[in-house]
Order: C-alpha cells, then structure tokens, then sequence
C-alpha cells in the first residue's frame, strides 16, 4: 500500500449533486483519487455510486459541484471530454459491439489506418499485446457474441488499457469473473497502481475491496458517509457504514436423513467433457456448484434442463426425464435462473407483473384470456414473499437495480410452485444488502422442502450457503464434500489442480499457468 496522503489528486470532485424530478441521487459528495491508488467505491445498490462516475466520465452532468484534473477546474461536456483528460471507464452493463471481432471492439473508433484503408496487421497486433497483458488466451479475431460474459468483461478492460489512461474506473468489472480471471484483473489493477495510474475500484465483493483498495469512501442513498484508509476498517464495518445494520446470513439447515432425491443425474456427458457427470440433489438440501469460468457448470444446468444437447439420464422425483427441453422441465417441477438476468431472465421493458407472470401463463388465463384480477393478486403475493421493493407492479422490469430483477426471477417461479431449483450465479452483481435477501430467500425454499443446485464462482458464497458441494473441471465433476471437508482451500484446489497427473508434476501451477489453462478451457 502506497502512502499517497501528500501527493495532490488525479481528479477531485467537490460538493457534486445530482437531481432528477422528484430524486435527488447525489447530495454534495465529495471524491478524489491520487496517483497510485486504488481507491474503492462501496454502496448498496442506489447509492449512487454509478450516478458518481458517470459524471466523472462527461456520461451525465451535475446539477451542481465542481470536477477538477490535476488541480485545474474542468466542465465535461462528454465522454470524449473524459477521454481527453485521460479518465477511462469500464462500466458495470457491458457496452460491446457484439457483431464485431475482438479488435474491432478493443480498437473502437481508433482502428489504424494505411493507404485510407484499415490497416488489419496493426490492429490485430495491438490487440493481441493487450490480450496477452491481461493474460486472455481468446482470439482477437473471434465475434465477441461468441464469448462468454467474464470474457467480454475482459475485453471491456483490454479496451480501456489501449488509451493513455491516468485514472480508471473499473464499475463491477469483476461481477462477471471468474476465478482466475479475476487473479488476472487484480495482477493488472496493482501493476496500473503501480505504474501511477489511479484506480477508482467499485465492487459489491467486499474481500476484494479490503484486498485490493488503499482507501475506500462509502456512499448511502446518495450521500457521503466516509472516507477511510482500507487498513483501518474491517469487513462488517464497511457492511454497517454501507446498510446502517448489520446483516448476519443464515444458519444452515440440513435435510432429513429419509429426505427424498428430487433431481437425479446419471452419467451425463458434456460436450467436450473429459467424462460422465453423476450427481443428486435431496429435498431440503442445497448443492454447490464450484468451479472456474469454462469448467461446464452452466452447461450442466442447461444439459439438466434440455437447453442445450447432451448424453445421459435425468431423473427428477425418481422417474426418468425424457425429451428434455425447458418447457417440458418447467412442467416437470425444474426453475432455471440463468446467469444472464438481462438477456435471458427477463422481458426489461416489460413491467414486473408481466415478468412475474410468464412461468405460470396456464394459471394466469382462462380460455386465453389473462384473468386480470387473479394475476395481480398473485403477482402482488408472490413479490411479497421475496421482500421485492418497487413503487408497483407496473413499472418496467429494467428500472430495477440488480437484486430486485433478481427477486422478480424469484418470484416468477415460486408462482409456478417449482420443486428443484438450479440457480446460476444468483447474486452476480447485486449489493451486500440485496445479498443477504437472496440468501435468506435460498434457506427459506430448501426448508420448504425444494432441491436447490446453485453455481456460484464467489467461494465464500459456496461455503456459507451448501450442505454439499461439487467441484466441476474441464466439464465433468472432480472432486465432491460434504460437512467438515467444505473449506476454501479444497475447494479451489480441486477446481485448479489436477489430481489424476503423473506422479512428480508439479502440484502447485504458478499463477500465469493457471490462467493458460483456464483461457484454453473457454476456446
């Protein structure tokens, strides 16, 4: 950690506000960064954490305060404004051209010329040095709707790391990561640290915020609460600053030793897949999904439910499930939250009633028709029961923050009475506070007796929430623990570590190989 207190700042902003008709998102916040920090942005969702460096970025303008770069009082009048004084934004929703390649994306606007004609040599060059400092084994001629979500992530950052950048805001960069991708991003943010380049880092990962940042300022509902240097807080602390209560998660709770096996999967084969995938899910019980980006775990759930095609057998209450595709596991008892809310969760401009609605349209309808009274009684039960905090069930589903979506996704399928839930990624990019929601929300279906399998690539996530877990690697299942045997530590190694080497190789992969690894997994 650098001692940065007497170097004067980067950028400074000062007594910032902003309002919108009947909202007032920012009240005189005061933010700066100084040459060689990491300097955290912590907040529940709705703090205004984003609303703060969309300003910075000339993507919004204030209502009132000042912004200064390197002590000299500036007006942004756009992003290119931003550009020019060297602030750079990777932003929490990806902004991707997902029908151009790698380059094109990386190189947006700045593709070289020669001739009056693009000059493709350099600019697949230019990528490619910018792929291999981030450790991204992609090609930087792929579309980039061929990609996954954690490495269009990637690219995002490849992007901003091709300006002359002295100040970059990395806005949830990390939500969409895996775990070696995320080593990555941290090995970049400290050597940028390093480099004298000031960091502002927003994450709703608290670990990594105390990890990563020098200092951390916290923001609640639009105002400055403080600013401390990250050695003198700890982890509750920043929860209490950032909530005003402390939040505990719940305890576990065990199924019965006579509980009944609700999903079954036998010898299921992964395309890809190094061999067949067996496991179980009782009554009551929730089952961890571990395992890095590109180890098969959301292409187990999309094999479980017919998505996508696969070999083998799924049983759900006992009996064989044939033919799968998602309708018929929806009438089989099966919800699938996917990890994409947005693009495959919900209908965005839709409102949430309609949102709520779409897993049980057969209840909601008579001969057709939507029995109109029935289905908003049942909607307003239903977003009751997941604690979901709208003005009402008729504004669109997009104007939500990031755990309310998710607690519509929730909702929806409760009102289809589900009896096995697999739920990817269920708290990607939602607020501390929304967590402990989620996760009280989780514990609430197995007692009433679900099957939860839920993937997560948060470790701490996997650990406080699974009565079992299961390790996936290089699509198929490499190691399983139950009780006392769930730790961090066999965990991460099962995900990482090859048992099945030859005896004498090398049991502990340098970091640089591990991302190697990983990257060829995603190809």
């Amino acid at each position: 950690m650098k001692e940065n207190d007497a170097q004067s700042p980067l950028v400074q902003l000062t007594g910032i506000e902003k309002r919108y008709p009947g909202v007032r998102a920012l009240d005189g916040v005061d933010f700066d960064v100084l040459p060689g920090e990491i300097h955290a942005l912590a907040g529940e969702n709705g703090a205004g954490k984003s609303t703060l460096m969309k300003i910075l970025g000339g993507v919004i303008h204030p209502t009132a305060g000042e912004i200064a770069i390197r002590g000299q009082r500036v007006r942004m009048a756009g992003p290119r404004d931003a550009l020019a004084h060297g602030i750079s934004l990777v932003h929490q929703e990806l902004v991707a051209a997902p029908m151009l390649s790698v380059t094109e994306n990386i190189l947006l606007g700045r593709l070289p010329q020669r001739y009056g004609r693009v000059d493709w040599s350099t600019a697949h060059r230019r990528s490619r040095e910018v792929l291999d400092r981030l450790g991204v084994e992609i090609s930087e001629k792929s579309p980039m709707n061929r990609l996954g979500l954690g490495q269009q992530q990637l690219v995002e950052i490849a992007r901003a790391l091709t300006r002359d950048t002295s100040v970059l805001v990395l806005d949830e960069a990390s939500a969409n990561l895996g775990q070696a991708e995320l080593q990555t991003l941290y090995d970049v943010v400290r050597s940028l640290r390093a480099d004298g380049v000031g960091i502002v880092y927003i994450s709703h990962r608290l670990g990594e915020v105390l990890d990563l940042s020098d200092r951390v300022t916290v923001l609640k509902d639009g105002q400055l609460q403080k600013t401390v240097q990250t050695r003198s807080i700890d982890q509750e602390q920043l929860v209490t600053l950032m909530t005003g209560r402390e939040l505990a998660v719940p305890k576990k709770s065990s199924p019965s030793a006579d509980a009944a096996t609700l999903l079954e999967v036998r010898n299921l084969s992964l395309r890809g897949g190094k061999g067949p995938i067996s496991l179980s899910v009782k009554a009551g019980e929730i089952v961890g999904l571990a395992g890095l980006v590109g180890s098969g775990r959301t292409e187990l759930a999309r094999a479980i439910i017919g998505a996508d095609p696969s070999q083998g057998c799924v049983l759900v209450h006992g009996e064989l499930f044939r033919r799968r595709s998602p309708r018929r596991a929806k009438r089989r008892g099966i919800a699938y939250l996917p990890e994409d809310r947005k693009d495959q969760g919900l209908l965005l401009n839709r409102s949430i009633r309609e949102n709520i609605g779409l897993a049980s349209l057969k209840m909601r309808s008579r001969l057709g028709v939507i029995r109109s009274g029935w289905d908003s009684r049942n909607s307003e039960h239903h977003a009751a029961a997941v604690s979901l905090s709208a003005p009402n069930l008729s504004v669109q589903a997009g104007t939500l923050s990031g755990g309310n979506q998710q607690k519509v996704m929730i909702a929806r399928w409760l009102a289809a009475d589900p009896s096995v839930l697999i739920l990817d990624e269920p708290t990607r990019g939602i607020d501390v506070g929304s967590k402990a929601e989620i996760y009280r929300l989780i514990h609430q279906l197995a007692e009433s007796g679900r099957a939860i399998l839920m993937i997560s690539s948060e470790i701490e996530e996997i650990l406080s929430l699974s009565n079992r877990v299961v390790v996936m690697r290089d699509r198929t299942i490499a190691a399983e623990f139950v009780g006392s045997d769930i730790t961090e530590q066999a965990v991460t190694r099962a995900a990482i570590v090859d048992t099945n080497r030859p005896v004498g190789a090398s049991q502990g992969a340098p970091a640089a190989s591990t991302h190697k690894r990983t990257s060829e997994e995603h190809r």
